[in-house]
C-alpha cells in the first residue's frame, strides 16, 4: 500500500519538475531571441 502511494507521488513530482523544466526552458528561448535582436540591432546601427 505505501509503496503505490509513494510511486503515485513520486510521478507527481517528476511531473512537476518536467513543467518547471519546460517552463524555464522556454524563458531562456524567449531572452535568448530578444538578446540576439537586440545584438543585431545594435550591430546595424553601428554602421
Amino acid at each position: 500500500m505505501a509503496e503505490s502511494k509513494r510511486g503515485s507521488s513520486g510521478r507527481g513530482f517528476t511531473r512537476r519538475c518536467a513543467s518547471l523544466v519546460r517552463e524555464q526552458r522556454a524563458r531562456i528561448y524567449i531572452l535568448r531571441r530578444c538578446a540576439t535582436m537586440l545584438l543585431c540591432w545594435y550591430i546595424q546601427g553601428d554602421d
